[in-house]
């Protein structure tokens, strides 16, 4: 395999608008998504960037860039077409679908989500365990289900598996085949993806083989100002 790491970023923002160029620390978000997608030594950095200041940005720390078009649907449909700009001729058959707002989570889980594309998987992800009952209730933590050898089952906002144990929460970290990421977008939003409002539905839908192994961290994206201080607090940390 020969992957690439695609860092998907726009300004627009319904929470925490300009989310890229978010200050760290003195540094930009997707300044810190670059360097900790670097430490993976997952292949070559690609920020797919909608606007021209996050593209200096990402530059300005080290990555390449390619302008994507800010009314793509989602950060898949970013991912295949900034990856098609930069390697037209298909030298890259992985592609590392990096979020642009989880600095905190750690490049060594990176490079545990491209293990993790294995054993006939189209696609690769990463769960995190968690005992909490406020997070089994809550909507917006996205729900993973997996059979014993890690392929995913399901993805949900509601509460499951049902029974005792720890729910799975999903780390928002996508390792696509390259022709399974042109499947993907190339087909319609299905049923159960339009209801639960999650991509990785489609997927499942389409009978590909989605395969998750376990972290212990959970990496929280920033999606309000009340995360950005709580990012700013855990790098501070280290």
């Amino acid at each position: 395999m020969k992957s690439v790491v695609v860092i998907p970023a726009r300004m627009a923002s319904t929470r925490l608008p300009g989310k890229p160029l978010a200050d760290i620390h003195g540094r930009p978000m997707i300044a810190w998504m670059v360097e900790l997608a670097q430490r993976a030594h997952a292949g070559p950095v690609l920020v797919a960037a909608a606007e021209a200041e996050v593209a200096a940005a990402a530059r300005a720390a080290g990555a390449e860039v390619a302008m994507t078009d800010p009314d793509l649907p989602s950060g898949s449909d970013r991912v295949h077409a900034a990856l098609q700009a930069f390697d037209p001729s298909g030298a890259y058959d992985v592609a590392v679908n990096l979020q642009g707002d989880m600095p905190t989570m750690r490049s060594e889980d990176v490079a545990k989500a491209l293990a993790a594309l294995r054993d006939g998987a189209d696609i690769a992800t990463l769960v995190s365990p968690s005992t909490d009952p406020g997070e089994r209730e809550n909507p917006n933590v996205v729900k993973a289900i997996r059979a014993a050898d890690g392929r995913c089952l399901a993805f949900t906002r509601a509460p499951a598996p049902w029974g005792d144990g720890p729910i799975e929460r999903h780390v928002g970290i996508y390792v696509y085949k390259r022709a399974a990421l042109a499947r993907f977008v190339a087909a319609p939003p299905s049923p159960l993806e339009l209801r639960e409002k999650l991509e990785q539905l489609r997927a499942l839908e389409m009978g590909m083989v989605i395969r998750a192994d376990a972290i212990s961290d959970f990496p929280k994206g920033v999606d309000s100002p009340p995360d950005l201080e709580s990012a700013r607090a855990a790098l501070a940390k280290r």
